[in-house]
């Protein structure tokens, strides 16, 4: 009787097992056939229409599933395929897009099985560099243990290298080189920052270079560009401008420029200035006699904040 009841045991795990089996290979062949139809950089594309500009970043990043694509197409085909390490260097003034492209990496390489979990973890120095010897490289490793199957993207990564030989900062650059060779087949490092200090940064480290095959460059927006954003901010928060505050908040685009001693924050600019914009209307229209769907959509000259 229990030679039986195990027996039927067996039988009814291995039938468990069997449709698992099965469900995997159906997931594997559907997978397969979505990337034959280029179906995750239709996706990806989409996404990135959603954003202004970039068309550099557009470009390069159809030639990196060009070439995952290819090298899937060579494995099927029985030919070696071309390795190739996918950490990433990512240059450029706040607010150009950095950290949305970066999601959209994650997306995409766990759509071609580059990555198992395809998720971000965003990290600055403080989030690395520890107090005291071994302290860091602890740090270090936990965040890559939690990036483990996605992306790593350390924004700022300049600083690091900022306290010389004896800073901690070097300790955690040295635990992340090791990482990107453990971990090279599930695991992407992506450092960001602005593009002079992290010219500065390559500099100082001779060996990272080589490690980084994919050098992105993230433009500064066009003043037309930071227009389309900001219709496109503003849009979505069921807002409109007027075309006098239209002309002002482009002029205000021009002025911050000409002003700027520092680097251009972008997108965080524009933000900002849709987010002071809705508050000085929403103060204007305390006064209003009549207040209706009109008059809350629409953001006038005298809403459009003057920046110091």
């Amino acid at each position: 009787m229990l030679q039986h009841s195990v027996t039927q045991r067996k039988s009814q795990i291995n039938i468990v097992l069997n449709h698992a089996e099965e469900k995997l290979e159906a997931a594997d062949s559907a997978l397969a056939e979505a990337v034959r139809k280029h179906i995750p950089l239709e996706r990806i594309q989409k996404e990135m229409e959603q954003l202004i500009g970039l068309q550099e970043v557009k470009h390069l990043l159809k030639e990196v599933y060009a070439w995952l694509f290819v090298n899937q197409c060579r494995q099927e085909n029985g030919l070696r395929q071309n390795s190739q390490a996918l950490h990433m260097m990512f240059k450029g003034n706040p607010g150009t897009g950095k950290t949305t492209v970066a999601r959209l990496l994650g997306t995409l390489f766990l759509e071609m099985n580059v990555l198992s979990k395809g998720h971000l973890i965003e990290v600055e120095r403080a989030d690395l560099v520890g107090e005291y010897i071994g302290h860091t490289a602890q740090k270090t490793r936990e965040l890559v243990k939690k990036a483990k199957g996605g992306i790593l993207f350390i924004d700022e990564a300049y600083s690091l290298a900022r306290g010389g030989e004896k800073d901690f900062g070097k300790e955690a650059i040295d635990t992340l080189v090791k990482a990107m060779e453990d971990y090279h087949e599930d695991f992407i490092l992506i450092l960001a920052g602005y593009s002079e200090e992290m010219d500065n940064f390559l500099s100082l480290n001779p060996g990272l270079p080589s490690r980084f095959p994919l050098m992105i460059d993230f433009p500064d927006y066009s003043n037309d560009e930071l227009l389309e954003i900001a219709r496109k901010m503003i849009s979505e928060r069921q807002y409109r401008f007027s075309r006098e505050a239209e002309w002002k908040l482009k002029k205000s685009f021009i002025m911050k420029r000409i002003d700027e001693t520092g680097s251009f924050s972008n997108g965080r600019f524009v933000r900002n200035i849709i987010e002071k914009a809705i508050r000085k209307q929403a103060v204007r229209l305390l006064g209003a006699d009549v207040i209706d769907r009109t008059s809350l959509e629409l953001i006038l000259p005298e809403d459009i904040p003057i920046e110091d």
